[in-house]
């Protein structure tokens, strides 16, 4: 079967001429914010990677074809769009056989970025274990992904809403490298520490692209999570953004919110207790790693 992959021109441009391609996920755009701050967000974050020197392939599923990249038409009707289911590796394949339109997380983009032959992906967080999953094994597919798919993600570390350090301990014994960017701690997305010291360090992207053509050439399978921490001036604080999280984790249990309903009903909730402030860092944070991730992805080529 052919692949069902679509290329934008500016993406198959890119590929012609071996230059650096940044992926970055769509479920931003459908599940993060409403129209328009969706679509001028997805274009900020586009921006960067284009003004760091790499070309932006934004995924999404529409019209049951893997798109590589968005045309600015395409990129609005995304984020007009009502009822686009949120893809992991369970129901991409689903999605795509049934012509149905999807937004990818984490894992998703990891899947057809891969396919795709990009090397590098920008987000905001990944997924990881959600607390309490010692009863209900609620585990984001993210994780097993990033042991999987020979992808490098740049995150803010994980979303601070989850057990961090379990999603350390899963990360580790899934033999996923955990590397901190500029720093010695792991950072929790909002707050520029999570107060967990970080498997391993570096300082520079040529470093982190070396480690993941090491590990190709090792035969090692899987990615590796790069943490890059929250600019400063944008940082809320833990001792701030903790007692918000646990406020919203409270109402999410009295309500009985599960599996992915989660995480939304979460980041809607703290974005009313912070007065928008945890949107306004979440979108600098994600413009941060877009311009990392374009510094990695000019050092894979």
């Amino acid at each position: 079967m052919t692949l069902p992959l679509v290329f934008s021109p500016e993406v198959a441009a890119a590929r012609a001429a071996g230059t650096a391609i940044v992926a970055l996920e769509s479920t931003i755009i459908t599940h993060g914010m409403p129209f328009p701050q969706n679509v001028e967000t997805a274009r900020a974050v586009e921006a960067e990677v284009r003004a760091a020197s790499a070309t932006p392939a934004t995924i999404a599923i529409m019209g049951g074809r893997i798109h590589i990249g968005l045309t600015e038409a395409e990129l609005d009707a995304l984020g007009q769009a009502s009822d686009v289911a949120k893809l992991s590796r369970a129901d991409l394949a689903a999605c795509l056989a049934t012509g149905g339109m999807g937004a990818t997380t984490v894992a998703a983009t990891m899947i057809c970025a891969h396919l795709a032959g990009i090397h590098v992906f920008a987000t905001g967080g990944i997924g990881g274990v959600h607390r309490g999953a010692e009863t209900t094994f609620d585990i984001s597919a993210d994780l097993l992904e990033l042991a999987a798919t020979p992808v490098t993600v740049v995150a803010a570390g994980a979303k601070a809403i989850l057990d961090l350090p379990k999603t350390l301990e899963v990360l580790e014994t899934h033999g996923v490298p955990v590397i901190a960017y500029g720093q010695d701690d792991f950072p929790a997305f909002w707050s520029r520490s999570s107060g967990l010291r970080a498997p391993l360090r570096m300082d520079d992207p040529a470093q982190i692209a070396a480690a993941q053509k090491m590990r190709t050439a090792l035969g090692l399978p899987g990615g590796q999570l790069v943490a890059n921490p929250i600019p400063p001036e944008a940082e809320i604080a833990s001792a701030e953004i903790v007692p918000v999280i646990e406020r919203a984790l409270q109402q999410a249990e009295a309500e009985g919110i599960s599996a992915k309903a989660v995480t939304p009903f979460l980041l809607d909730r703290m974005y009313e207790m912070t007065a928008g402030r945890s949107l306004t860092a979440n979108i600098a944070l994600v413009l941060h790693n877009a311009r990392l991730a374009a510094a990695i992805a000019r050092q894979m080529i």
